[in-house]
């Protein structure tokens, strides 16, 4: 995968204008809660994809929109549940926060933040739930002045079981959130290997993007979706022959080479996605509950026992 994040720690947000009044707003370096959101800017004001994790990161952001435009931000959009990606939305005072009906029931349910045991301490600020409250179940198509947004469920569990894209067809810009990861490992835990397999071939490789901005790391181009591919993949391989051979997830995960994918940040992701595509070889459908508690305490384990690195 290209440009691979900086390891040495997040460096600072930065703006990148991906095509005409369209930014993508990138968070060095990608790990754990730190995630890229992005902003289309309209003649009487802004439209947003998705917000950051902690107080502190999303009121950046919201300085960073204001030193492009003065307009407000009158809607929101959440590509998914996760906190990360939602946490924020309670600061974007006055916008409409639309999200899948998936991306409510997933917020409501996952609460407020929390950090110890499985991840390392967090200044999250005085966080408010504010799940989105305008909801769809396929997509909804939102104009930026003229211009054509088609915010789509992708339709099967794959990051989790509620990712939306946010497609601009007249750019060929693509806001996909964590379906894509760049220099990052992949994380289907809460969503479906094979359904993330099926996602990128059926739905997102077609589109033609040629701008994509993943939810973490660099902005990158269509080759970014067949790095993601080989390593659904390299997961379901792993799985099938470990499976037989009576290891665990935690046990495959540390008898495995992972490879081409050892430069991607938070390898520990393997294990959780294992506990996923063990899931999947019982006959399980794509996005059933797993028991999360368990996948994060092996994550740990393969941690060296420590919790998970999180700089946000």
């Amino acid at each position: 995968m290209s440009d691979a994040p900086d390891r040495d720690g997040p460096g600072s947000p930065r703006l990148q204008e991906v095509s005409d009044g369209i930014f993508a707003y990138l968070q060095p370096d990608g790990t754990w809660w730190i995630n890229n959101t992005g902003f289309l800017v309209g003649a009487r004001g802004v439209t947003s994809v998705d917000a950051c994790s902690t107080e502190r990161r999303t009121r950046a952001y919201l300085e960073s929109i204001r030193s492009v435009t003065g307009r407000p931000v009158r809607t929101l959009v959440n590509t998914h549940h996760h906190g990360d990606h939602t946490f924020g939305n309670y600061l974007f005072s006055g916008a409409t926060v639309v999200g899948h009906e998936g991306t409510r029931e997933g917020a409501l349910g996952w609460g407020k933040p929390f950090d110890e045991p499985f991840w390392t301490k967090v200044d999250w600020g005085d966080v408010e739930l504010e799940p989105p409250f305008l909801t769809y179940t396929d997509g909804v198509t939102l104009w930026v002045d003229d211009l054509r947004c088609e915010v789509r469920h992708v339709g099967t569990p794959a990051h989790t079981t509620n990712d939306s894209i946010v497609w601009i067809p007249d750019r060929r810009v693509l806001f996909c959130g964590d379906l894509l990861f760049n220099g990052g490992t992949p994380f289907l835990m809460q969503g479906s290997i094979a359904g993330a397999v099926k996602v990128l071939e059926e739905v997102v490789a077609p589109l033609g993007a040629e701008t994509i901005v993943p939810g973490h790391g660099p902005v990158a181009g269509p080759e970014l979706i067949d790095g993601v591919l080989a390593y659904a993949r390299f997961v379901q391989a792993t799985a099938a022959e470990a499976k037989p051979a009576g290891l665990s997830p935690l046990e495959a995960a540390r008898e495995t080479g992972l490879g081409p994918f050892a430069g991607l940040t938070d390898p520990e992701r393997l294990v959780g996605n294992l506990h996923r595509a063990y899931a999947e070889l019982d006959g399980h459908e794509p996005g059933a509950q797993i028991d999360l508690l368990a996948a994060l305490n092996d994550m740990v384990d393969y941690n060296g026992g420590r919790p998970l690195t999180c700089r946000a």
